[in-house]
C-alpha cells in the first residue's frame, strides 16, 4: 500500500496518510466545489488501510481551520469510518488541532468528540507563538 499524498488547494486542505507510520494528517482549509468528489481518493485509501490494520495505533490528525457544510458532512463521515474501525477492534486516537484564537474550530471539535464513543478524541490547542 502506498502513503496518500494530496497538496493543499486554495480550497482544499493537505492530505498526507502514511500506512507505514499509522499516521493521518489532514491540515488547511476546506470548501470544495465538490467535496464528495475531492475526498473520494481518501475514503478509498482508508477503507482499504482500515482492512488490513492490525494491532497497530493509528493516529489522526487534523488542523482545519476553516469548512463549509459539505465538508463538514465529509468529516463526520470520516468520524464515522473510524468509529466504526475502533468497534471492530481497532485503536484509534484523533488529536483535533486548533488556533487558540478561532472558537469555531474549538466548538467544531467539541461538537465531533461527543459522537466519539470509542475513538479516543483529543482537543489540542496550537497558541500563536507555536505558529
Amino acid at each position: 500500500m502506498e502513503k496518500l499524498l494530496i497538496e493543499a488547494t486554495k480550497s482544499s486542505p493537505f492530505i498526507r496518510f502514511d500506512h507505514a507510520e499509522h499516521t493521518l494528517e489532514i491540515r488547511g482549509e476546506s470548501y470544495p466545489e465538490n467535496a464528495a468528489k475531492a475526498y473520494a481518493p481518501m475514503f478509498a485509501w482508508l477503507e482499504e488501510y482500515l482492512q488490513g490494520l492490525q494491532d497497530d495505533v493509528v493516529r489522526v490528525d487534523l488542523e482545519i481551520t476553516y469548512f463549509n457544510s459539505s465538508s463538514s458532512k465529509i468529516l463526520m463521515n470520516f468520524f464515522d469510518m473510524l468509529e466504526d474501525a475502533a468497534q471492530a477492534g481497532k485503536k484509534i486516537v484523533v488529536n483535533w488541532h486548533y488556533h487558540e484564537d478561532n472558537e469555531t474550530a474549538l466548538e467544531c471539535g467539541e461538537e465531533f468528540m461527543e459522537d466519539m464513543e470509542l475513538v479516543e478524541f483529543n482537543l489540542r490547542e496550537i497558541s500563536d507563538e507555536e505558529s
